[in-house]
């Protein structure tokens, strides 16, 4: 079994919290007995601190509630009601709309980057991720770096070498967070009108944003999720069948939470003839496929390929989409609808176009869900930080591959700049020789030591109301260099090689120019609202 750093609290503090967590020592907990928007408030604070969830409830948020009323509530013991309010319903008549209706609050602490893809995979969650962009990881949780320790890797001949070379790759993390941020200070200019603090600020997200490529995937983060007893249960059912230890591991200690606030929801989770054979069944499945693919294509090279590539799409988008804006409007079939519309003109096609997208004086106002007709599939070769944020996008199709030190590394011209090059290079290469070396005996868990700079290949598709949404977001000028240039690329293609013009003129809060500091007119605009000059 892992080890997890326990968290310590005094006395009082621990009398308080009883009444809200689950447990008080555990890397796995639920929020209860708070309004939702104080769990929200909570999970939101939770991405932009190194501090763990407990931790910032008291130092942030406690002072600003009234607890007096909760001194008899101990959440650590569960809630044994529950399970008999929905045994007869849910469990006895499987109605598993019932669980739809009980959400969770859930934190899960200390998880390996390569964990946090799996526990946000699920399309009907909401999660909140420790962010590598506003928190330097050279800060340690008692007194080790923060990468996961995987228990079989640690117990075998390559342990110490695993937190030898992960220690050195943290250690270069840190010495190149340093000098990356006093280069970036020395050569950038503070405005005007802006303060020490956002000045600092912007300039410290823009050092970490070029040297987090150096982070390990074990690098460990802390993720708040909230869902549904349902979506729960799948996203259990789908850890249980996962070949990284650490998911099944993990699986069992959120299980346990959950069973504190929703018992009877996920009842069936470890029934052998239940969520057993629904565990066996994703996991059969999936090992026969791998072993019959890497029969038939294992030995096949690997070809060239851009970092974007539009491999399909529907050449007849734009007809269907002007034809879905007709549909609510109309009485007629929709082949008619269609038939009409490739007859009309181009001043017709643009008028009906412009009425439905009207005026979007920022990127928040959507078209409705005549842009749902249509639909782009890409293939993507990124590093595995720009996947990472593309991958919490839920509402499309995403699928990746292994992530492995194969497909080479993107170093970022400020690390050249800096004159840090050599150093970058020596992190990358010691992850590609610590992932070669854990390969052979452990291969599910070798990626750990893959550091995030490396590419990997994973694959989007997604209709043309999410490529708004996504394509606008991803490309403001906050955004990472790394995944802005993904999606202006997919923009490009969208509107030239797929040719559908006038859907790509649609999202017309696309950011092209890049800025000096991503994050400055963001630190600008939280200033202005916490009520600094």
């Amino acid at each position: 079994m892992a080890v997890y750093v326990p968290e310590t609290f005094t006395a009082d503090e621990a009398d308080v919290l009883r009444r809200y967590f689950t447990n008080l020592d555990g890397p796995v907990f639920a929020l209860v007995n708070l309004p939702e928007v104080v769990k929200g408030a909570l999970f939101a604070r939770y991405s932009r601190s190194h501090k763990s969830l407990r931790r910032l409830f008291l130092d942030e948020f406690v002072g600003d509630l009234d607890v007096s009323g909760d001194h008899s509530v101990d959440a650590t013991i569960g809630l044994d009601r529950a399970e008999e309010l929905y045994e007869r319903v849910f469990f006895d008549y499987g109605d598993d709309s019932v669980a739809q209706l009980g959400g969770v609050h859930l934190a899960c602490e200390q998880a390996s980057n390569l964990l946090t893809k799996i526990l946000e995979w699920g399309r009907l969650m909401s999660y909140l991720e420790q962010s590598t962009r506003y928190i330097s990881y050279d800060t340690r949780l008692g007194g080790r770096y923060r990468y996961y320790r995987d228990p079989a890797v640690l117990a075998g001949p390559l342990g110490t070498r695993y937190v030898g070379d992960l220690d050195r790759i943290f250690d270069a993390y840190s010495r190149s967070v340093d000098l990356v941020t006093e280069h970036v200070r020395s050569t950038v200019e503070r405005g005007p009108d802006d303060s020490e603090f956002v000045y600092r600020t912007a300039t410290r997200a823009k050092a970490l944003d070029a040297v987090r490529g150096i982070l390990p995937a074990a690098a460990t983060s802390n993720v708040g999720i909230y869902g549904t007893g349902q979506a729960f249960e799948a996203l259990l059912l789908r850890m249980r069948a996962n070949p990284l230890p650490e998911s099944r591991e993990y699986a069992d200690l959120m299980l346990h939470e959950l069973r504190k606030v929703i018992p009877s929801f996920l009842r069936r989770v470890d029934l052998p003839e239940r969520g057993g054979r629904w565990s066996d069944y994703l996991a059969a499945t999936r090992d026969d496929t791998r072993l019959l693919v890497d029969e038939l294509f294992g030995g096949a090279p690997v070809d060239a390929a851009a970092e974007v590539e539009l491999v399909d799409f529907d050449p007849e988008a734009e007809d269907k989409l002007l034809a879905a804006i007709c549909y609510s409007h109309s009485t007629l079939p929709e082949h008619q609808l269609i038939e009409r519309v490739r007859r009309l003109g181009v001043d017709e096609r643009v008028s009906l176009l412009r009425a439905y997208v009207g005026e979007r004086e920022n990127r928040r106002h959507k078209p409705g869900r005549a842009f749902e007709r249509s639909f782009y599939r890409f293939d993507v070769l990124s590093d595995y930080g720009a996947f990472r944020d593309m991958q919490r996008h839920r509402m499309l199709t995403i699928e990746w591959q292994r992530l492995t030190p194969n497909h080479g590394y993107s170093r970022p011209d400020l690390v050249d700049e800096a004159g840090l090059s050599a150093d970058f290079d020596e992190a990358m290469h010691r992850s590609a020789a610590l992932y070669d070396a854990l390969n052979d005996e452990y291969p599910n868990q070798a990626s750990y030591a893959v550091s995030m700079a490396y590419r990997m290949r994973y694959v989007m598709q997604f209709n043309a109301r999410e490529a708004i949404h996504m394509l606008e977001l991803r490309s403001s000028p906050q955004g990472h260099p790394s995944y802005r240039r993904v999606a202006l690329e997919m923009h490009r293609l969208i509107g030239e090689q797929a040719g559908h013009h006038a859907i790509a003129a649609t999202m017309n809060h696309m950011t092209t120019h890049a800025p000096e500091l991503e994050r400055l007119e963001a630190e600008r605009r939280a200033e202005a609202r916490r009520g600094g000059s």
